[in-house]
């Protein structure tokens, strides 16, 4: 049985490491079961491990992620560096 969670729906009660961690990972399909427990433990979920632990992302789930890490570079204070080519003196 595959175990689905909506990270959309919980977002809010995941601590900024768990978030970031979801961000730096844009293509997992299955959240391991370390993170798993994390996210179980912040929000309180329990029924969302598959038979190793793990959690499946839904399409709705990484595009929602991948949203959530283009509005984290948006927002960024820090300045952006573009490497660019002068015309020749």
């Amino acid at each position: 049985m595959l175990i689905v969670v909506h990270i959309k729906e919980f977002w809010d009660q995941l601590s900024p490491d768990t978030q970031q961690w979801l961000i730096d990972n844009p293509g997992t399909m299955i959240v391991p079961r370390t993170v798993t427990a994390i996210i179980n433990g912040e929000t309180g979920e329990d029924e969302t491990m598959d038979a190793h632990g793990g959690t499946a992302l839904t399409e709705e789930d990484r595009l929602f992620i991948h949203e959530q890490a283009r509005l984290g570079a948006a927002s960024s204070d820090e300045p952006k560096f573009f490497d660019s080519v002068g015309p020749e003196d």
